[in-house]
């Protein structure tokens, strides 16, 4: 019984020290591969970034008013 416990154990510790390798290498990759990214591939300046402005944001009355009351029928069917 306990040949049988020590060899569980030890496939336990093992599959542990995989799993934990593998990942161990993937967090190196994964830095590898941002560091690579930002040197090779970095971000324009922020005063190079347009960001066009549009009036799209105003909403009219009729357009909330419906809105409302499609919410407020739907909550009084629910």
């Amino acid at each position: 019984m306990t040949e049988l416990i020590g060899s569980g154990v030890e496939l336990m510790l093992v599959g542990m020290g995989i799993v934990f390798v593998f990942l161990a290498m993937l967090v190196v990759a994964i830095k590898t591969m941002a560091s690579l990214v930002q040197r090779y591939f970095p971000e324009p300046p922020a005063a190079a970034v347009v960001v066009p402005v549009t009036t799209a944001n105003k909403t009219d009355k009729a357009t909330i008013a419906a809105i409302s009351a499609a919410v407020h029928q739907y909550r009084s069917k629910n």
